[in-house]
């Protein structure tokens, strides 16, 4: 008989007693929980939706897959932590919600929840969302074009980037009460990539306010780069001269760069990414050039070795 006198799992590996509890927590609440979701996150309908021309012809995700499969670190790291932590733990989106916008800026300011979802000003788009892990999804998101914020405050000769970060709250956010990351989220464009047209500060999906899964109130969605870089709950928006040390970088160098287009002559240390699984479907496709918006943006990239600039 082999005894073991070592357990098989690494300390690094043991979930914290804190998140435990967190989940037990959620548990606790049961179906009645369950039932009261759409309350608790304080989804509804957005109005005066425009059809933008920036959509792809392609089926939708179904809705319940595009927020019970989740990326959202700040709720936990398995794909299903954030539809089960983000009913109990965030509730009602806190509002009024606003994002500062600072830095290399001539009018430096706040953009507030509110005055972007003003009728006949959000327009809804459907995109491919792809994520590093090689999975996909096709969503209609709704928003505004981030160059339309951006103009306001007026960026200056010396804002080459743009910098966006997360809230930082660990009672909403159990996530954050662990080490996983380096906390606040933090993510990054170059200036013409957050003007170009395509990219997206949205605030809902399929017609409705944003769940807190998916990154409510307020997300960047930019659709040519994988899915880490379109961070969530945004809370603070900076023009800087140099690029942003993002969290991913931070946290592993060698397997996320700061651009992150979707590439796939260019693995993953740990997988492939020319092949993806869309989703709801059972067999693999291959992955397209940035995302398949590559006559969109390609030519922001012209002489660049996107094997080197990942």
């Amino acid at each position: 008989m082999l005894l073991r006198t070592q357990p098989r799992l690494r300390e690094s590996e043991v979930t914290d007693k804190s998140l435990w509890l967190d989940r037990r927590r959620f548990l606790a609440l049961g179906a009645a929980a369950a039932s009261a979701w759409p309350a608790l996150a304080g989804a509804g309908p957005l109005p005066g939706l425009i059809r933008s021309p920036y959509r792809i012809d392609e089926a939708a995700t179904p809705l319940k897959d595009v927020t019970h499969y989740n990326n959202f670190y700040e709720f936990g790291t398995d794909k299903s932590d954030p539809a089960q932590m983000a009913p109990s733990f965030f509730g009602a989106v806190p509002k009024p919600w606003m994002v500062t916008v600072s830095g290399e800026c001539a009018k430096p300011g706040t953009v507030s929840y509110d005055d972007l979802i003003k009728p006949h000003k959000l327009e809804e788009r459907i995109y491919r969302l792809r994520c590093v892990e090689a999975w996909s999804m096709v969503i209609p998101w709704v928003g505004v074009p981030l160059a339309d914020v951006l103009k306001r405050f007026e960026p200056n000769s010396k804002a080459k980037y743009v910098e966006f970060t997360t809230l930082v709250d660990p009672e909403r956010f159990p996530g954050q009460r662990r080490g996983t990351l380096d906390w606040p989220y933090v993510e990054g464009l170059r200036l013409d990539e957050a003007m170009h047209p395509l990219t997206l500060l949205a605030v809902g999906l399929y017609g409705e306010e944003l769940l807190p899964q998916n990154g409510a109130p307020i997300r960047l969605v930019v659709p040519w780069k994988y899915g880490f870089k379109s961070i969530k709950s945004i809370v603070g928006i900076r023009f800087g001269e140099t690029p942003a040390r993002t969290t991913w970088m931070k946290s592993a160098p060698r397997e996320y760069g700061f651009y992150a287009n979707v590439n796939p002559q260019v693995d993953h240390p740990r997988w492939s990414q020319g092949k993806e699984r869309r989703i709801g479907e059972f067999l693999k496709r291959d992955t397209l050039a940035f995302n398949g918006y590559a006559d969109q943006v390609a030519g922001l990239y012209s002489g660049m070795d996107l094997a080197v600039n990942y």
